[in-house]
């Protein structure tokens, strides 16, 4: 079967469906609806459509493109368009998760496999509220039980969903964590205890980076701190020395206020001595004056 037959087939599929398709899926749906002719489409040749189709549509002059999105081919439509459909669609778009779910939801999409006990660990709280609606959302599965921990609790994965619901292919598409958190990361317990693959050491090497991060971070809080404590022992000192100046002013005015008070009382006394020696020497002048007299007469 020509290329040429095939694409037109396989733009209407992915057009109509309403989930995602993989390359599989498209070559059995598309050699059912064809099935009366006898050169049936192989894997390779939906390949080679897809591939085909996709570069057509990420040309400018188209508003939507071919996308993995959820594990399979969507039609979506460009990122510079999102504000323009989402007047159309405003009321969906308002639906969102809320925070607490969306706390537990991003624990379990960098963490999965994990179990409740653990993300409760991480959160600080009790995550059963959270847990149930992510389930009844089927954004999150429970994908089957952790038979090395005590009580073999059940464990908890992203779904597809999960991947369709926020426009990913797969957990590797996620933001890495040093870009959207500021927080210490909390290593989930292992469910198959297994030699580390390259996949984990890549993940635990980043991990190490971001603790990294996180130690130059406090170790820069440390120093603003540091110096706000020393601007603070500035402006205490320069208060002590304040007080030290008005305490020394204050203490002069006294020392000044002793002597102007002292001086009066050595003036009051000198005055007081002088009116009795005047006093003193006007009776001896008069005592004189008397025996002169006498001495006459």
């Amino acid at each position: 079967m020509e290329l040429s037959q095939i694409i037109p087939h396989i733009e209407a599929l992915i057009f109509a469906s309403d989930k995602p398709l993989i390359n599989t899926e498209l070559v059995e749906l598309l050699n059912n609806a064809l099935g009366f002719i006898e050169d049936r489409a192989t894997i390779e040749q939906v390949d080679a459509a897809v591939e085909g189709i996709h570069e057509k549509y990420a040309s400018e002059f188209y508003a939507f493109e071919l996308k993995q999105s959820g594990g399979g081919w969507q039609f979506l439509t460009k990122k510079e368009y999102h504000k323009t459909v989402a007047q159309l669609n405003g009321d969906k778009f308002l639906k969102r998760l809320s925070t607490a779910a969306l706390e537990t939801l991003a624990i379990i999409a960098y963490k999965q496999p994990i179990a409740k006990s653990e993300m409760e660990a991480i959160r600080g709280v009790n995550c059963d509220y959270a847990v149930q609606k992510l389930l009844e959302k089927d954004l999150v599965i429970i994908s089957g039980r952790n038979e090395d921990a005590v009580g073999k609790p059940l464990i908890y994965t992203t779904s597809k969903s999960f991947m369709d619901y926020f426009g990913i292919n797969s957990t590797a598409d996620l933001p890495k964590i040093s870009e959207v958190l500021m927080e210490e990361l909390v290593q989930a317990t292992l469910v198959n205890h297994q030699p580390p693959t390259e996949e984990y050491v890549v993940e635990n090497t980043d991990e190490i980076n971001e603790h990294n991060n996180f130690e130059n971070i406090d170790v820069v809080e440390e120093e603003k701190e540091m110096e706000l404590d020393e601007e603070a022992v500035l402006l205490i000192e320069e208060e002590m020395i304040i007080a030290e100046n008005e305490e020394t002013i204050i203490i002069e005015n006294m020392e000044e206020e002793e002597m102007l008070i002292h001086g009066k009382q050595k003036d009051s006394t000198e005055s007081k001595q002088l009116n009795e020696l005047e006093i003193a020497v006007s009776e001896k002048d008069k005592q004189n004056d008397k025996k002169e007299e006498q001495s006459e007469s």
